[in-house]
């Protein structure tokens, strides 16, 4: 995943996401670009309106989101959503600090 850009929320416009790859099971494939897509949207937003910790470089080699629950018959924009609120939970706390 590559953030482009100021990581402060002040740098709005100098934001830029994109997501190489998403490892998602149990999901029908042909989902998958509207997912990603999803992910980056609701990622730049979120990285935008709340920034992420200074202390993550902003080329980011694999984040891991952890694990949360996933309603039956979710969307794939709705999927993606959630993945970005989980990766941005991953990065947008400073490392060492729980939330």
């Amino acid at each position: 995943m590559d953030v482009k850009g100021g990581r402060s929320p002040h740098a709005a416009d100098a934001i830029g996401v994109h997501v190489e790859e998403l490892l998602l099971e149990g999901f029908h494939p042909g989902d998958r670009r509207r997912v990603g897509h999803a992910v980056e949207r609701e990622l730049g937003r979120l990285i935008r309106q709340r920034g992420i910790d200074a202390s993550h470089d902003a080329r980011v080699e694999r984040v891991d989101g952890g694990t949360f629950a996933v309603n039956p018959g979710i969307g794939p924009d709705r999927l993606g959503v959630d993945v970005a609120r989980a990766v941005h939970r991953a990065v947008g706390r400073p490392s060492g600090r729980s939330s």
